[in-house]
């Protein structure tokens, strides 16, 4: 009930690719916001949406040739 889960999918068959989270209660220490990547590592954790959300910008842009 103190924590909000959005969960990001390739395939809606298969596990998250991305989970944001929002824990209130670290608003004070590690900032309320992070993204964690599919192998449970914090990818980015702030207080900002924003900012956090910057993370995967980087990871979604890809060379085509």
């Amino acid at each position: 009930k103190d924590v909000a889960i959005f969960s990001v999918f390739r395939r809606a068959a298969e596990i998250p690719i991305y989970r944001i989270e929002k824990r209130p209660r670290l608003r004070g220490r590690q900032g309320m916001y992070a993204v964690i990547g599919m192998d449970w590592q914090i990818l980015k954790r702030g207080s900002d949406l924003k900012a956090v959300l910057r993370v995967l910008e980087r990871k979604l842009i890809r060379s085509v040739e």
